[in-house]
């Protein structure tokens, strides 16, 4: 992005206090700006108006915010309502990739929506220059933010739209207004807040819903509640199947895993029959390989180039990242979130580690409402009948089945001694801060696995 203050100003119906500068980038977190930075002043639990001057120190030159705080030296674009100003100068940067035919792919679910936008972006980017949300920037904040961000010479945009009730997507879909809409799966995650599964599968299906005539659904064909979203939308739905269905538009068959946990397998489409093979691993990112490739067809880009693109295709931080430490310790840092599903996905890829000793240090399971307990206990007693030993941090609901610590400094006690032949999954929701234990574990000897 780059444009002046005062073109934003006459964009989100501001005022302009200080002289006219260029701005080339956007951050809400005032530690991240950097020179030619716009500060984003937003007024939630803590007001960023305080933070000015950090931003400031950092290298912003401006700040779109509500008032002038002290001293902070930015230019100021003022605004009533600095949210509010943020979605205006993202409906204005939407309409902008209209007006140049921009595809712009929206990407949800209750498991693997993050994994599968960065397999989109690198499949998608094997033909066109893709511009898509960092990290899990996902929500009423990081969707327009990535929007107002996008690069002029962007061809295509991917968005993941997170939800925490019915009607959110709906919200964020009103923004994005998504050309392709992917739904990865339907399952427990977030219930405390969404209260039934069939609330998710409704919030979920919010996507296809707002997709206009002439889109493309895509749609994961092995979720049931997933598939039969086909019936809430008229645009064109393709669905994909790691179960190798028939009837899928593109299907997996003869998955295998290579010793670095990384999957290849068969892809079948249009009558034809390639091999692929991931950069990531586990076997449960073939679903999300073969939604990235479905967008990648429904955009126009080769699909032989996209396939042979996802072999080089890298995940968002700390998930799924495979690393061997120079002893030989295979470690599976899977830590920024968690629920039943891809907890079991998670704990699927360590059974099929070839290691001698199979440990899985693991965190609470957050906002899993009444059933919290039991999904905890079930994971733990599914995990010991597979000669996975459990070790659970601050997590006393998995139960007797596992070893209970209260620290990440007691887990790694617990663990010295493992070397060449073992194998370490590092799992939990993101509060429990797990991401800590595995950096502590691999030191500074680690390797790409």
């Amino acid at each position: 992005m780059r444009l002046s203050t005062s073109e934003l100003a006459e964009i989100v119906g501001g005022e302009l206090v200080g002289p006219d500068v260029i701005v080339t980038g956007a951050e809400f977190d005032s530690r991240q700006c950097r020179v030619g930075d716009l500060f984003l002043a937003l007024v939630a639990e803590r007001d960023g108006h305080d933070f000015a001057a950090a931003a400031a120190a950092g290298g912003a030159v401006a700040m779109l915010g509500q008032h002038d705080p002290v001293s902070s030296g930015l230019t100021l674009v003022r605004v009533r309502d600095t949210e509010h100003a943020l979605r205006r100068w993202a409906r204005h940067a939407r309409a902008q990739l209209a007006d140049r035919g921009v595809p712009v792919v929206g990407v949800t679910g209750s498991v693997g929506k993050t994994s599968t936008k960065d397999l989109i972006a690198a499949a998608v980017g094997a033909g066109r220059r893709v511009h898509v949300n960092p990290g899990s920037f996902n929500n009423e904040l990081g969707v327009p933010l990535t929007l107002v961000r996008t690069p002029a010479d962007a061809e295509v945009v991917v968005c993941e739209m997170g939800a925490r009730g019915i009607g959110h997507i709906r919200d964020l879909a009103e923004l994005v207004q998504p050309t392709i809409g992917v739904v990865t799966a339907v399952a427990e995650a977030h219930s405390s807040e969404f209260g039934s599964i069939e609330a998710i599968e409704q919030a979920k299906g919010e996507l296809v819903e707002a997709l206009p005539t002439h889109g493309t659904a895509v749609l994961n064909g092995d979720d049931t509640r997933v598939a039969r979203m086909a019936g809430r939308t008229e645009a064109t739905t393709v669905t994909v199947s790691a179960d190798g269905a028939d009837d899928a538009s593109l299907r997996a068959t003869g998955i295998e895993l290579d010793d670095d946990l990384r999957a290849h397998f068969a892809l079948h489409h249009d009558g034809v029959t390639r091999s692929v093979r991931l950069g990531v691993a586990g076997r449960h990112m073939v679903a999300n390989a073969l939604l990235a490739l479905a967008v990648a067809r429904a955009i126009g880009v080769d699909l032989d180039a996209a396939a042979d693109a996802l072999a080089g295709g890298a995940l968002s931080r700390w998930r799924m990242e495979v690393v061997r430490r120079g002893d030989g310790l295979l470690v599976i840092n899977d830590a920024y979130n968690a629920n039943p599903t891809s907890m079991r996905a998670a704990l699927d890829t360590l059974v099929r580690a070839d290691a001698v000793r199979r440990v899985a240090v693991v965190g609470v399971m957050g906002e899993l409402g009444p059933e919290g307990p039991g999904e905890h206990r079930a994971i733990a007693a599914e995990s010991t009948a597979q000669d996975i030993e459990v070790i659970a941090v601050a997590a006393p609901a998995y139960g007797e089945a596992a070893r209970h610590v209260d620290d990440v400094d007691e887990a790694l006690d617990l663990l010295t001694g493992l070397g060449a032949g073992d194998a370490v999954l590092v799992k939990a929701s993101r509060s429990a801060g797990l991401e800590r234990l595995a950096e502590q574990l691999l030191g500074g000897s680690s390797l790409p696995a």
